[in-house]
């Protein structure tokens, strides 16, 4: 779940649950690459899941609103971060670590037991990105947050079908009268400008009333382009059915936008995220919107002109991604993901902002944002920087009640704008997170010092 507070927590009292747990955590195939293990920090180096007793300051906010902050200590760095060692598919031998947008990571308590979840947007072999077209949703589970980490074992459902892949458009054989896999709008389709066509984008795995439920979005080159999400039948590996508000379309409304070749009306709000507290559920889509689910997790109960949370905009708003809320210490989070665009101000110095695209202004980072409310649907305040080249991410609580984002460096123009270092970028890493204590009530990647 989003929430710290409304799941039942392990914490450091999780001794003899966890012992409970290490039989079955040392049953998982140890499938960590070596090249996986080398991109995280060493054991000796790993970021310790304490938390001490005094909370850091906030920092100052940036001035004027809308810069961006790009010290080095808001950077996921070997003392704060790893990369997770996810078992490898054929796919990823040869590069050693899953390839990986989007990462999403959780830690849910299942009969008692802490059961981590990892997944993300991953592509083909053979395509350098996950488009035009890739083959679904992958999912991988683990006892600890270092690992073991397994593919979900979904052989029992699809023998002969890839290991952990819960969710494909390849599934539309799957459907029945009364039970829809895949769309038809969600189908492969052909064109001659690109070919296959089709790919799936930002999973996010959740755990509500006892139920798996997948949010994710049909990207770019998909007949319609928008959020959709999935209900397990089984367990966390599935079987997958779609909830039935997506039988013809994504969540919300159709507008313009996207690129050029996506056909007018195709284009529907992306990067869905699910936000649960209590035994209510709310939608949450990236272009400042958000809606309550029906109480039978069907469909949303507004289908169209859905209501947009309360924010402190920049002037002007830039385009932002992955909205995400996270509640804790009693307070709403909401994550965005923008681009720190560099410029040059007119007395010749450098600007870093969230600005938005435009001649003489080049993407360097996409970090992640965040503002923070009492209520989930605001007013949120003055947004800060959370972590520089981090965006796109979620915030999560490990079964010793620490805080932890996702992030995997975004491999568009090159990780941290040096193509040199594009072999590091797209891949499965979490980093430490410290909350400023409830005077502050800001998160940041934890801080050096």
């Amino acid at each position: 779940m989003t929430s710290t507070e409304n799941r039942p927590g392990l914490g450091r009292r999780s001794l003899l649950s966890r012992a409970a747990g290490v039989g079955a955590a040392a049953a998982l195939p140890v499938a960590a690459a070596p090249a996986a293990r080398a991109s995280a920090a060493p054991a000796s180096g790993r970021p310790d899941r304490t938390t001490t007793k005094r909370h850091p300051e906030n920092w100052p906010s940036q001035e004027p609103y809308g810069l961006a902050d790009t010290r080095p200590d808001l950077w996921p760095r070997e003392d704060n971060s790893f990369v997770l060692p996810l078992e490898l598919r054929p796919r990823d031998k040869e590069r050693g670590v899953v390839w990986m947008r989007d990462t999403y990571v959780n830690c849910f308590v299942v009969d008692g037991r802490p059961l981590y979840v990892a997944t993300g947007t991953t592509r083909v072999p053979g395509l350098e990105a996950a488009g035009p077209w890739n083959d679904g949703i992958f999912v991988w589970v683990a006892r600890d947050l270092e690992g073991p980490w397994k593919l979900a074992d979904t052989t029992g459902i699809r023998p002969d079908a890839e290991k952990g892949k819960v969710w494909s458009p390849e599934f539309a054989d799957e459907n029945r009268a009364g039970r829809t896999v895949v769309a038809p709008w969600q189908e492969y389709w052909h064109d001659e400008e690109f070919g296959k066509r089709g790919q799936a984008w930002a999973p996010e795995l959740h755990r509500f009333r006892g139920k798996w439920y997948i949010v994710a979005c049909m990207g770019d080159h998909s007949r319609k382009v928008g959020s959709f999400m999935l209900v397990s039948e089984g367990g966390v590996e599935g079987p997958y059915r779609l909830v039935e508000g997506n039988l013809e379309k994504p969540f919300g409304d159709s507008f313009i936008g996207g690129p050029a070749f996506i056909e007018p009306g195709a284009y529907h709000h992306i990067d869905g995220s699910l936000y649960s507290e209590g035994d209510d559920a709310w939608l949450v889509l990236h272009n400042n919107l958000y809606a309550k689910f029906r109480d039978d997790m069907e469909d949303i109960v507004t289908p169209t002109d859905l209501p947009e949370f309360r924010q402190t905009p920049y002037t002007p708003e830039p385009y932002l991604e992955g909205a995400y809320v996270f509640k804790h210490g009693g307070k709403y989070f909401l994550l965005h993901a923008a681009w720190d665009r560099t410029s040059i101000e007119a007395d010749g110095t450098a600007r870093q902002g969230y600005d938005e695209a435009g001649t003489g202004r080049v993407q360097y980072q996409y970090d992640a944002i965040a503002a923070v409310s009492d209520s989930f649907e605001g007013p949120y305040s003055q947004r800060w920087t959370v972590g520089v080249g981090a965006g796109h991410n979620n915030f999560f609580e490990d079964s010793d009640g620490a805080l932890w984002a996702t992030f995997f460096r975004n491999p568009n123009f090159g990780h941290w704008s040096n193509p040199a270092r594009l072999a590091d970028a797209a891949v499965p890493g979490v980093v430490r997170v410290e909350w400023t204590g409830p005077k502050g009530n800001r998160l940041y990647v934890r801080r050096q010092g």
